[in-house]
């Protein structure tokens, strides 16, 4: 096995499968999706969703960064397991839940606030999960 395959192996078993998903995740929103959301989808079509409010255009285009840094400090954080990471994860994921509720209410597709309150469960089992491995981010 090579050295590369070594640490990576090395270090995917610092952390339990589902953190390893959220690594996999923040990497993929770095790398891949944030840089063509910013720099070749057109503004036209441009959607950032910040508490459950949809930002559009222009106004969307300017908040991508601020994703950017969000998922880059993630895949940091995940990748060393920094200390810093649990209680931003944390708080991170239950903004999510929230905007999944708030995004019910507001939204005129929605059928009522009990879909917000299905959408956001996921989110808050999530948010316990990376509350409850907090020895994890001790390195």
């Amino acid at each position: 096995m090579t050295a590369a395959l070594e640490t990576l192996r090395n270090n995917l078993a610092l952390r339990p499968w589902w953190m390893n998903l959220i690594l996999a995740f923040c990497a993929y929103m770095t790398f891949i999706y944030v840089p063509w959301d910013l720099f070749i989808k057109p503004v036209a079509v441009d959607q950032e969703v910040w508490f459950g409010f949809m930002l559009t255009g222009w106004a969307a285009k300017a908040t991508t960064p601020l994703h950017w840094l969000i998922y880059a400090a993630g895949t940091v954080g995940f990748w060393r397991m920094r200390r810093w990471m649990h209680p931003w994860a944390v708080l991170y994921v239950l903004q999510i839940a929230i905007g999944m509720f708030v995004w019910s209410m507001l939204d005129d597709r929605s059928p009522g606030w009990y879909t917000g309150v299905i959408a956001a469960l996921p989110f808050i089992g999530l948010a316990i999960a990376l509350w409850r491995s907090k020895p994890r981010f001790n390195t």
